[in-house]
């Protein structure tokens, strides 16, 4: 199973073992890219979909480190994130686990990469390994493509903005 909008933002679901990767591009340098990724005043302006506000109680983006976070709609609870940073290498990658306390047993295992791709652009693949084909069609079912893609349409204003202020 494939999703792919425009802009081009990639979500496919492996049909052999079970995994989700995402692939998108944006039109801002890696480190910039990185930035959006690791500073918490920065992930709670895009990540998730716009009708969803994060509370973040801690995004501490280095190996070994944690993160925690309420998605909240009109100020209610949706559901909460938690997960650890296994390893981070500035500006390239980024190891975690992602897991919900809805349900605890289901955690993912993530890899996002960050990749140069000249003229200021970059191409930003995650790797979702999860427990079972179950899991994976779970994912896939669940809308989160809505999630990404509004994220990332917010990511792209948001890294229009620091290029305009860090220039």
């Amino acid at each position: 199973m494939n999703t792919q909008t425009h802009p081009e933002t990639l979500i496919e679901a492996d049909p052999n073992i079970p995994t989700v990767r995402i692939v998108r591009e944006f039109d801002a340098p890696v480190e910039l890219v990185y930035r959006a990724h690791v500073d918490p005043e920065l992930v709670k302006q895009w990540m998730g979909p716009r009708s969803i506000d994060m509370d973040i109680e801690t995004w501490d983006v280095r190996t070994g480190g944690e993160y925690r976070y309420t998605a909240l709609r009109d100020g209610e609870e949706v559901a909460r994130f938690y997960g650890s940073f296994h390893r981070v290498w500035e500006n390239q990658k980024i190891v975690q686990t992602f897991g919900f306390e809805e349900m605890p047993d289901a955690v993912a295992l993530e890899t996002l990469e960050l990749h140069d791709l000249g003229d200021g652009r970059t191409r930003l693949e995650i790797l979702s390994v999860v427990e079972s084909m179950e899991a994976q069609a779970g994912m896939m079912a669940s809308g989160m493509e809505v999630g990404i893609n509004e994220g990332y349409a917010a990511l792209d204003e948001i890294l229009a903005g620091l290029q305009g202020s860090d220039t």
